[in-house]
């Protein structure tokens, strides 16, 4: 009678391979902190959108690009509000 081969030592488990970051997040950090307004807003929300779909590494970079961007455009916002509010006032008030 043979005997049943003793039992195999269970495997180490591998760790898993590093999650990609996806390179819209990359672009949208970078572009927002150069100062562009609404490039990295549409790349942020499309980045966004390939990292969940993709399970992808990058959602962080591509919230610090959105929030860059929005705030980018909220200050060109202003600046063209001071800008119109300053000329139309100097031609309302007859500023020399």
């Amino acid at each position: 009678m043979t005997t049943p081969y003793p039992p195999h030592p269970p495997h180490p488990l591998s760790p898993a391979p590093p999650s990609r970051t996806n390179g819209l997040a990359i672009a949208t950090l970078v572009l927002g902190i150069c100062g562009f307004a609404i490039v990295p807003i549409i790349l942020g929300h499309i980045a966004l959108a390939q990292i969940r779909a993709r399970h992808e590494g990058g959602g962080g970079m591509a919230i610090a690009g959105l929030v860059l961007g929005y705030l980018t455009l909220a200050g060109y916002a202003v600046l063209v509000v001071v800008l119109v509010a300053s000329v139309t006032g100097g031609i309302v008030w007859g500023a020399r």
